[in-house]
């Protein structure tokens, strides 16, 4: 399963980076894995959390993963974060991402919230998505 969060996560990748108006609004192709909040310019977008279940059944293998990006942001307010959130949402909600192993059945937006973090003086926006992937046989 954990090859298969992988491959996800490189498709995710290259969506992210792929999307011009995402690219341009982050000011490059800000799109990290790892990260120490303020050693990188603002504003990007970095991996979070991912969790993976097995929903293999007894002719096909499978896993439902829940992945996390999260959104950076120094501006004053949360328009920044908002607006990147949602051409996050629209390059990877419903769409059919191509991954090098493994077929993506499903990717939907779940959960999505922008926070304030007033001791590091920026805003964090989170969106928590869903995938069904089918692995190769």
């Amino acid at each position: 399963m954990a090859a298969t969060a992988l491959e996800l996560q490189k498709a995710v990748f290259t969506a992210l980076t792929a999307d011009g108006a995402l690219v341009a609004k982050l000011g490059g192709p800000r799109i990290h894995d790892h990260h120490t909040p303020g050693e990188l310019p603002f504003p990007y977008v970095s991996f979070g959390r991912t969790s993976l279940f097995d929903w293999s059944t007894s002719s096909e293998g499978g896993s439902e993963q829940l992945f996390t990006l999260h959104v950076w942001s120094k501006a004053r307010g949360k328009a920044e974060a908002l607006e990147i959130m949602e051409l996050v949402r629209a390059c990877l909600d419903d769409q059919p991402l191509a991954m090098a192993e493994g077929q993506l059945v499903l990717m939907r937006l779940e959960f999505a919230e922008v926070r304030r973090d007033d001791d590091l003086a920026l805003y964090r926006g989170s969106m928590r998505f869903r995938a069904l992937v089918e692995r190769p046989a």
